[in-house]
């Protein structure tokens, strides 16, 4: 690999950031962000060619899940602990949009297993390609071509 790849993971924790710098060395550098706004920080200061996403951010303070609570709760019949479970759950998904809304078309990699949710993941690729993921199973080699195909694709389009 002749360029670096430049990663951003954003996640709640710092697992998938540890194991990244552990098993996908040669070639790629990660800088971890661990909510959407820091995210979105990192993006306006420096230039990253893919995004890893956490799909799920259950370990964050509320405050800093995107998306709006209240909105989210009147879907909830007005239960605010019901619509800050979905925010977490799906804060990946909101991430990348804030992502998006803010002019960043870089490649985005969900870590979640969506082969159980065709019409979600169609639409996910609707709203915000190049877009592509990983189960959390993922073996280092599977990330690392999927990582690389999302940076081709990008480049080639």
């Amino acid at each position: 690999m002749s360029a670096l790849v430049n990663v951003l993971v954003v996640e709640d924790g710092e697992e998938y950031t540890e194991n990244l710098s552990r098993f996908c060395t040669d070639g790629f550098a990660f800088t971890r962000a661990g909510d959407g706004g820091a995210a979105l920080g990192l993006l306006a200061e420096g230039t990253y060619d893919l995004a890893f996403l956490d799909m799920r951010f259950d370990r964050v303070q509320p405050g800093v899940l995107l998306g709006d609570l209240a909105e989210t709760a009147e879907r909830f019949n007005g239960d605010p602990v019901r619509a800050r479970q979905f925010l977490e759950e799906h804060q990946g998904a909101y991430i990348l949009a804030a992502i998006r809304a803010a002019g960043h078309t870089l490649p985005a990699v969900f870590s979640h297993d969506f082969d159980g949710e065709p019409r979600r993941w169609a639409n996910l690729v609707r709203l915000y390609a190049p877009v592509s993921y990983l189960p959390d199973n993922a073996a280092p080699s599977d990330i690392r071509e999927t990582f690389l195909r999302a940076r081709r694709h990008v480049r080639s389009a």
